[in-house]
Formats: structure tokens, C-alpha cells, sequence
């Protein structure tokens, strides 16, 4: 991640008349063009700094990359009831938690990426 951008992730790419375009991931609509990948990051750094004095100047927070954030663990999801009920039976079969299970399956989903 370049340090410029506070932690958001850039998403680099040429165009189809050949320009460059470079954006925050996270946040699409903050983006700039250019000639060459660097002109693009270049501009890039330019509107990134008038979105933070925008939001600064309307006494706004600046948003935080969600890399930067502080993260309690805790979040709830909506599934279906026939899920929900296989993963609390895999759970009791188990010995753990419903919220252990489910932990376990996410960490797994993701450590495969």
C-alpha cells in the first residue's frame, strides 16, 4: 500500500483510448487519470488531498481505509434458517460454539484465498 493514499488500496489500469486511470478500491469515485501509471498516481494524490479538505472543511471525519480500522470481532450476519440450524447441530456434534464453528469455517474460507 503507498503511504500516500492512508492505507486505501489502488487499483491501477489503462484505458481503452490508452489512458491510465488509478482509484481507491474501497472508494471508486475517488479517482484521477493520466498518460503513464505515474501521472495517474500523481493526480490521484492531488484529488485525494481535496476530498480530505472537503470533508474537513464541512467538518466532516476523513474516511479511514478499512485497513486502518479497529475491529471489535463481533459482527452478526442473517442466514437461513436451514443453515443456521446444520451449522448449530455440526457445532453441538463438535463440542464448540456456534459462533467457534462458524469462526473455524470463515478462517478456513479465507486462509484458501
Amino acid at each position: 500500500m503507498d503511504s500516500r493514499f492512508d492505507g486505501f488500496a489502488i487499483n491501477l489500469e489503462v484505458d481503452d483510448d490508452g489512458a491510465w486511470l488509478a482509484h481507491f478500491v474501497e472508494a471508486p469515485e475517488i479517482s484521477a487519470f493520466g498518460d503513464a501509471p505515474e501521472d495517474a498516481l500523481a493526480e490521484l494524490v492531488v484529488a485525494w488531498e481535496a476530498v480530505k479538505d472537503t470533508y474537513r472543511a464541512e467538518g466532516s471525519s476523513v474516511p479511514v481505509a478499512p485497513a486502518r480500522k479497529s475491529y471489535s470481532g463481533a459482527f452478526n450476519v442473517r442466514i437461513d434458517k436451514s443453515l443456521h440450524r446444520a451449522l448449530a447441530v455440526e457445532a453441538a456434534r463438535q463440542g464448540v460454539s456456534l459462533n467457534a464453528i462458524v469462526a473455524k469455517k470463515l478462517t478456513q474460507t479465507m486462509a484458501a484465498r
